[in-house]
């Protein structure tokens, strides 16, 4: 452990769980890397995701956004296309533009396509992926509401999507937010969390959640402080 490290943990009391707001104010704190750090939220849940009914994932949407700009790309046809270009997209296209992602041009960080455009797309399964990049309709990334999912994309909606050892983890902002800004983009994870609660998940549902900034220790929050 570096000394730098090994400071900050004394500012974390390891035996106590934090209320929210408590521990937004103090991952900020303990936020002192020469970058600006990204807080992220871990959440593991009481499910078991081996299990087809059991599996948890969404979207939620951050009130603050993320802190970071999104280059957002649409794979369309048609009318679609002009409305995602009146919508904000970074570069939207049809044919042409999945020749050139099949190139090797990955200069976005989501794309999003139209259900009649996925089976030009369906082609780059490989390339796409791997990367993470590959429109999902859970997601919400295959859909013909473009103009509604460009505006929430470059907004700050995430994806959530629960790991094979019952973890969402998701960035919240970053470490210059606010503890408000933080604690409301939290709650909205949280929520949508909740919301998505498997009928077949049993027990307690939020087992343990912490907060981190990218380089700081985990603080731990009180899973059973309600998320309204």
């Amino acid at each position: 452990m570096s000394k730098r490290m090994a400071t900050l943990t004394t500012q974390v009391d390891r035996t106590k769980v934090y209320s929210l707001a408590e521990a937004v104010t103090l991952v900020k704190q303990t936020a002192t890397a020469k970058f600006p750090e990204t807080v992220e939220l871990h959440v593991r849940l009481g499910v078991d995701p081996k299990q087809s009914d059991q599996h948890v994932r969404g979207n939620a949407l951050l009130p603050h956004g993320t802190g970071k700009t999104r280059r957002v790309v649409v794979v369309a046809k048609g009318e679609k296309l002009k409305e995602a270009e009146a919508s904000g997209a970074d570069v939207s296209g049809g044919e042409d533009l999945v020749e050139r992602i099949a190139k090797g041009w990955m200069e976005f960080d989501v794309l999003v396509a139209t259900p009649d455009a996925m089976k030009d797309l369906s082609r780059l399964g490989k390339l796409l992926g791997p990367k993470g990049l590959m429109p999902n309709p859970k997601a919400g990334t295959v859909t013909f509401e473009i103009a509604r999912a460009v505006k929430e994309l470059k907004a700050g909606r995430i994806e959530l999507k629960v790991d094979a050892l019952s973890i969402i983890h998701c960035p919240i902002g970053k470490a210059s937010f606010s503890a408000e800004q933080l604690a409301a983009n939290a709650q909205a994870v949280l929520q949508t969390l909740l919301a998505a609660k498997p009928a077949a998940a049993k027990g307690q549902y939020l087992r343990s959640i912490t907060v981190a900034s990218t380089m700081g220790p985990g603080i731990r929050v009180d899973p059973t402080q309600k998320f309204a």
